[in-house]
C-alpha cells in the first residue's frame, strides 16, 4: 500500500516547466506569419506558446490591407498576466509597430522577465512590402529592446536599417552583426535570404566571440511568407527547451528549410510554409 501511495505521489509531483514561450507579436489573418505562425511552430517543436498580441492585421498572401495596433497598456497587461501565472522559459518578440508599444514591452520585460532569454525578431516590412514598424519606432527598438535581447534575428535589410551598415555580402553581414552587438544584444543571427545567389548563408555571432555559419540551398518558390517569424519562434522554442543557442538555431534552420520545401502552395501570392511537418518536432 505504501509503495502504491509513493508511486501515485510521484506521478503528481510538480515538474520544473520547460518549453514555455511568450510571444509578443502581431496577428496575421492569413495564418502564414505573426502570432499564428509562432503558435504553430512552437507547438510542433514541442513547446507551449502563450501570446501578447500587439496589432491586428488584415492580410493574405497578396499583402497587408489593414493594421489596427493594440493599446500599449493592454499589450503590457497581456504579458504581465501570463508571466505572473503561467510563466515563461523564453520570450519572443515580432511585430511591435510603434514606439509606444516597444516602450510598453521593454518596461514589462525589465520589470517581470529580467532573467529570461528574449529573442527579438525586428519585423519591419511584410513580404509584400507593407511597413510593419513605424519609422520613429526604429530608434526605440535599438535603444530599448536590443540591450534586453539574448538574440536578435534580422534579415539583411533589417540588419542594414538597424546598424547603419550596408548589407550586400557576407562580409557586410559580419560588420552589421558587430555593430548590433555593440548596441547591447547578446547575440545576432543575420539571415542572408535577401542576398543574391543559389546558396543562402545565415550568420550567427555572439558577444562572447562565438561565430557560426548556417548554409543551405535556395529553394525556388513563392511560399516564403512568415519565414522570419517561424525561424525566430523555432529558435525561441529550442532555447526554452534547454538547447544551446547554436543547437537551437541549427534545429530552427532545418525546420524552416523543410517547411519551405513542403509548403502547401496556398494563395495567389507569397504563400505560407508547412508548419505541420514532423521534422525537428522531437529532436533532442
Amino acid at each position: 500500500m505504501r509503495r502504491h501511495s509513493a508511486l501515485v505521489s510521484n506521478m503528481f509531483e510538480v515538474q520544473e516547466p520547460k518549453g514555455r514561450v511568450l510571444v509578443v507579436a502581431g496577428s496575421d489573418s492569413g495564418g502564414g506569419a505573426g502570432i499564428q505562425a509562432d503558435i504553430k511552430t512552437i507547438t510542433v517543436l514541442g513547446g507551449y506558446a502563450a501570446t501578447a498580441i500587439t496589432a491586428l492585421t488584415a492580410q493574405n498572401t497578396l499583402g497587408v490591407f489593414g493594421i489596427l495596433p493594440i493599446d500599449p497598456a493592454l499589450v503590457a497587461q497581456q504579458m504581465s498576466v501570463v508571466l505572473t501565472d503561467i510563466g515563461a522559459d523564453a520570450v519572443k518578440t515580432g511585430m511591435l509597430y510603434s514606439e509606444e508599444i516597444i516602450a510598453a514591452v521593454a518596461s514589462t520585460l525589465e520589470a517581470r522577465a529580467r532573467r529570461l532569454p528574449v529573442i527579438v525578431d525586428p519585423v519591419m516590412v511584410a513580404k509584400g512590402g507593407a511597413s510593419l514598424l513605424q519609422q520613429r519606432a526604429r530608434l526605440a527598438l535599438v535603444e530599448r529592446l536590443l540591450p534586453l535581447a539574448a538574440l536578435i534575428t534580422p534579415n539583411a535589410p533589417e540588419a542594414a536599417a538597424l546598424s547603419g551598415v550596408s548589407v550586400e555580402s557576407e562580409a557586410d553581414m559580419e560588420r552589421a552583426a558587430d555593430r548590433l552587438l555593440a548596441f547591447g544584444a547578446s547575440a545576432v543571427l543575420i539571415k542572408g535570404g535577401h542576398l543574391p545567389g543559389d546558396t543562402i548563408v545565415d550568420l550567427l555571432r555572439t558577444a562572447d566571440g562565438e561565430a557560426a555559419r548556417f548554409e543551405h540551398p535556395r529553394i525556388a518558390t513563392l511560399s516564403t511568407h512568415g519565414t522570419g517569424c517561424t525561424l525566430a519562434s523555432a529558435v525561441a522554442c529550442g532555447v526554452a527547451l534547454g538547447f544551446t543557442l547554436r543547437d537551437a538555431v541549427q534545429r530552427a534552420e532545418d525546420y524552416v528549410l523543410e517547411a519551405i520545401r513542403t509548403a502547401p502552395g496556398l494563395g495567389k501570392g507569397h504563400g505560407p510554409l508547412n508548419h505541420g511537418h514532423p521534422i525537428g518536432a522531437r529532436l533532442n
